[in-house]
């Protein structure tokens, strides 16, 4: 089967959703006892807003029986998201493993502010590679290639930041090794600035395959490169949230060989303050329509019901998501 072929014509189902209407609001629906829930995601170009729209789609599809209305809100991803759940600002949010784990045993650039022992998990997504991506010409065959570079580093507050910084950290990198660090938040801003020359690569967490990236591949023939070698050892052996990954060649245009990397989980979070019925409706609403779910975005195919319901590496499971999950047998 041609992969490549399916890329943009799976990726309009991303468009679709992100565009169509979830669902009518509370209000207009006439109804007295609706319960608003609001769910952290990222940018509207990235997979998080797919998770956040999907599952908002499965929740609100059946909203008339539970009553509870589901929300998308675009943030600048993970740690933003953690920070507003903290705060009460939002009930839901789509995070990377390693950071959901970072918050609720405060530790790392959440040592500051404590544990954040209230956090927990309803379900993991899909696995989070952290990818790197070169123009064409720029003389970046490796991360260490970096130095003295235009490179997107993400923005303050997302997922890709934080595990830039990570990363760059056990290089022995910071911002001043390059010639530019630019906080470019668009998917497709990211691509026209790598394409016309203006960045000479741009990092990302994410799933695959993936539109932001495909937008580059197309547009110049961006390259996918390796993230490896010692330091990335170093960082496996440090940090058991993290795993090693292969990204399969083929996947993209031009790229007919696998790229090695490293990654997390996208899990889909929430806190102790929520109601275990609401907890249980959206789970149950995610998980009784996974066949449809699973065509909502390219980088959902392959989820796997046992394995989004078996996460361990991060926060303790809602008994909400629990409760369900026993009854499912999981």
């Amino acid at each position: 089967m041609n992969t490549t072929r399916k890329i943009p014509r799976l990726l309009s189902l991303l468009t679709c959703l992100c565009l169509a209407p979830l669902a009518a609001s509370p209000a207009a629906a006439g109804e007295d006892n609706w319960r608003e829930i609001r769910v952290g995601t990222a940018s509207s170009t990235g997979v998080y807003h797919a998770v956040g729209s999907a599952v908002c789609k499965m929740v609100n599809k059946s909203a008339s029986r539970h009553g509870v209305h589901c929300v998308v809100e675009k943030t600048n991803g993970t740690v933003e998201n953690l920070e507003k759940m903290r705060a009460g600002k939002l009930e839901f949010g789509v995070v990377q493993s390693d950071w959901q784990r970072s918050a609720y045993y405060g530790r790392g650039r959440f040592n500051p502010y404590g544990r954040f022992k209230d956090l927990r998990t309803v379900f993991a997504a899909h696995a989070e590679s952290f990818t790197l991506l070169a123009r064409p010409g720029a003389g970046v065959e490796s991360f260490a290639d970096l130095r003295g570079k235009r490179v997107n580093v993400g923005v303050p507050g997302s997922g890709r930041r934080a595990t830039m910084e990570v990363l760059m950290r056990a290089f022995g990198m910071s911002m001043r090794d390059f010639a530019l660090a630019a906080e470019i938040k668009n998917g497709n801003r990211i691509a026209e600035a790598l394409c016309d020359g203006q960045l000479d690569a741009a990092v990302y967490s994410i799933g695959h395959p993936n539109a932001e990236v495909d937008a580059a591949v197309s547009r110049c023939g961006a390259t996918l490169v390796d993230v490896s070698g010692a330091p990335v050892d170093w960082l496996l052996a440090e940090h058991s949230e993290y795993h090693p990954v292969r990204i399969p060649g083929g996947m993209y245009r031009g790229n007919p060989d696998d790229t090695m990397t490293f990654g997390a989980v996208a899990v889909f979070s929430t806190s102790a303050d929520a109601p275990d019925e609401v907890v249980y409706e959206i789970t149950r609403s995610v998980f009784a329509n996974m066949r449809k779910f699973r065509k909502l975005h390219p980088a959902f195919g392959h989820l796997q019901e046992r394995k989004m319901a078996s996460f361990k590496d991060g926060a303790p499971l809602h008994p909400g998501a629990e409760r369900f999950f026993a009854e499912m047998g999981y």
